[in-house]
């Protein structure tokens, strides 16, 4: 405790003296001033831009598009079938579960059991895959759309894009952030090497 108060007294006082108090000063001013007198020195860290815009922007992204449209119709499609034909036999064992004996009632029940159960089955596998088929065909795009953007920023000197969507930022200052929007999508448009 007493090292403690030899050392506040220590900063009081020396802090105190004119000398010390100037030297201070003097280096704070010398800091901001070699920070304002750098002219390459970027003044805004901060960019913005909507992931999701830049990215159905890109043609490519419309061709993917369709083709998941194209399989979804297939998939839907097939359901539609095995629904039907799930419903026809559930309506066949309806009218005649009266006049079946029990072993072939239990029988049939068992079947529609395990027909609902491979429908839920494959309407859910059916899900999955569609959405594994999307991601690696989406791959190459969130890449290149990852390149424009870090290049965009490279050239801003920025060390941080922020995503826009989904309100992930309600608030961004306009006067401390670019907006990128714009240079994305021409970063894009432009040939890969």
């Amino acid at each position: 405790m007493k090292k403690i108060l030899f050392l506040l007294s220590m900063i009081l006082v020396f802090g105190s003296m004119p000398g010390v108090a100037q030297l201070v000063s003097t280096e704070q001013q010398n800091d901001s001033a070699s920070q304002n007198s750098n002219p390459n020195a970027p003044s805004v860290f901060i960019g913005c831009v909507s992931y999701d815009a830049a990215l159905k922007s890109m043609p490519q992204y419309a061709v993917v598009q369709e083709e998941m449209d194209t399989l979804q119709q297939a998939y839907n499609a097939e359901l539609q079938r095995v629904e039907q034909d799930f419903n026809q036999k559930y309506e066949a064992f309806l009218d005649g579960r009266k006049d079946f004996p029990r072993t072939i009632l239990l029988k049939r029940q068992t079947e529609l059991q395990q027909l609902l159960e491979r429908n839920v089955e494959f309407k859910q596998k059916s899900r999955q895959e569609l959405e594994k088929i999307r991601q690696e065909k989406l791959a190459p795009l969130h890449a290149r759309l990852s390149m424009a953007i870090s290049a965009v920023a490279r050239r801003h000197q920025l060390a941080v894009v922020v995503n826009t969507d989904s309100n992930a930022c309600p608030f961004i200052d306009p006067a401390l952030a670019i907006d990128l929007n714009d240079e994305v999508r021409l970063q894009l448009e432009t040939p890969q090497p």
